[in-house]
């Protein structure tokens, strides 16, 4: 419901980065009116999340998900930046700061599981 089109038939990528994370939503099958909802509910992910808003995950998981009071806290000192891709599109997750990145990673594992998505796991190790 949050996103728009039917979760079973796209696929969610939830990357650790090692400055970062990705989070990717294509659909399926070549569908003009699902990629355009998945675009624009990316959008809407990346400004919420930039402005330090989480509750489109919070709503979706029907809890608070790991590592975003942190990234809430470091909204400043992290950049989302979306992308168009074929069948969708993604948001880039960029920060040089230690403690958002480990947030970040901690969101996307989260995700991960949530989602029962793919996606590479943390590339970098926190103390």
């Amino acid at each position: 419901m949050a996103m728009g089109v039917d979760q079973a038939t796209s696929t969610h990528t939830f990357d650790a980065l090692p400055d970062g994370g990705r989070i990717e939503l294509l659909r399926d099958v070549n569908d003009s009116l699902g990629i355009a909802q998945i675009r624009a509910h990316l959008r809407l992910i990346q400004h919420a999340f930039q402005a330090g808003d989480f509750s489109t995950p919070q709503f979706v998981h029907m809890r608070t998900m790991p590592g975003t009071a942190v990234m809430a806290q470091k909204r400043d000192l992290i950049a989302y930046t979306y992308h168009d891709r074929p069948r969708g599109g993604e948001v880039v997750i960029k920060t040089s700061d230690a403690s958002a990145l480990a947030a970040i990673h901690e969101f996307m594992g989260a995700q991960r599981m949530g989602h029962h998505a793919t996606g590479a796991g943390s590339t970098t190790m926190h103390d």
